[in-house]
């Protein structure tokens, strides 16, 4: 097809809803050994639940406690629990047909809080300020969902609009058993705020099958993360998967309805700054057609780079920020040179 999408046959596209439970979440990180939770095809709608705050179950109130969360906190099977992060996770989605070398497209079409209460956690040896802020502390902050706003600190006046997003949305790689934590090649932890419902987000295919997984809801958070957690929140969302052929995706990238977002990673956010300059340098390249010295001018010029986050170690996260307004009408994304390189007819 010439939009490098795989053909979609009506007859065959579902519309599935896939719900937590102790058969399809799992805990901690990615694995390819991990059993799928739902076989879906290219297309394909899915209505996804998803839970957060596994290990602070034992000190949480009860608006935030359900009892699948309490089922899944007392019973999830040890081969459920991989990798070392504290990240629960709805999935692996297996996607029939993918292969390596293919890409996943996500389309985040809703995203809601499932229940009126997050968290907020001061872990001790993270975050941007370990010394001064070092003893750990556990916040439950409530949520204001009919207004969609957050008062903190409690009883200050201080509301701040919720913005929701999953922070993690990521696809399994060759390792067993990969800490959830960190961001990669593979997506994962990207805690990327601008994620949001009407965004796009694009991910290479590592395994046969993709294996997607899909939770860290978060209802608000700054760039940054600063102090390692934003209001931590079980969150619904509705999504299509769609996959791509025959292009090689370096980085997952997302595509919001006013720019294109560049994904960077890095051990220091020097590193992440200079691989996201270098991806917004080889995306623009494509879209346009400029070298590569004009596309670093570009850069400079028009291309604003952010800290996504500074805690997720050991890879931070920038991203940059390419506005769709500056290139011409015939770059639209997955349009135009993209499109014929994304369907596999070039390059």
């Amino acid at each position: 097809m010439g939009d490098g999408l795989l053909a979609i046959d009506s007859e065959f596209m579902k519309f599935q809803c896939l719900k937590a439970n102790c058969k399809t979440v799992h805990l901690g990180g990615f694995s390819p050994k991990l059993e799928p939770a739902l076989f879906v095809n290219s297309g394909d709608r899915i209505e996804v639940e998803t839970y957060t705050g596994f290990y602070v179950c034992d000190r949480a109130p009860e608006e935030f406690l359900t009892p699948e969360l309490l089922n899944i906190y007392h019973n999830l099977p040890p081969e459920r629990k991989v990798g070392t992060g504290p990240h629960l996770l709805t999935g692996p989605i297996y996607i029939r047909e993918a292969q390596p070398g293919d890409v996943l497209e996500v389309r985040l079409l809703k995203i809601t809080p499932r229940l009126p209460m997050g968290f907020n956690a001061i872990r001790p040896g993270w975050g941007t300020l370990p010394q001064q802020f070092s003893e750990a502390k556990l916040r439950f902050i409530p949520l204001d969902l009919e207004r969609k706003i957050a008062e903190f600190p409690p009883k200050s006046g201080m509301q701040i609009p919720l913005q929701p997003f999953f922070g993690i949305l990521g696809v399994a790689d060759g390792e067993v058993n990969r800490s959830s934590v960190p961001p990669g090649v593979y997506g994962g932890n990207m805690d990327n705020r601008l994620i949001q419902a009407g965004t796009r987000v694009f991910l290479p295919v590592l395994v046969p099958g993709a294996l997607f997984s899909i939770g860290d809801g978060h209802s608000v958070q700054g760039d940054g993360e600063v102090d390692v957690t934003a209001i931590e929140t079980s969150m619904n969302g509705t999504i299509d998967l769609v996959l791509h052929r025959g292009f090689k995706l370096p980085t997952p990238m997302a595509e919001t309805p006013t720019h294109l977002i560049i994904m960077g990673f890095g051990e220091t956010l020097d590193l992440a700054l200079e691989n996201a300059v270098q991806q917004a340098i080889d995306v623009l390249k494509i879209l346009t057609g400029i070298d590569g010295e004009d596309a670093y001018v570009l850069c400079s010029l028009a291309v604003d780079f952010r800290i996504t986050q500074a805690v997720n170690r050991p890879q931070k996260g920038v991203h940059g920020m390419i506005p769709k307004s500056i290139l011409p009408d015939d770059c639209n994304y997955l349009k135009s040179e993209w499109d014929r390189i994304m369907s596999g007819e070039g390059g």
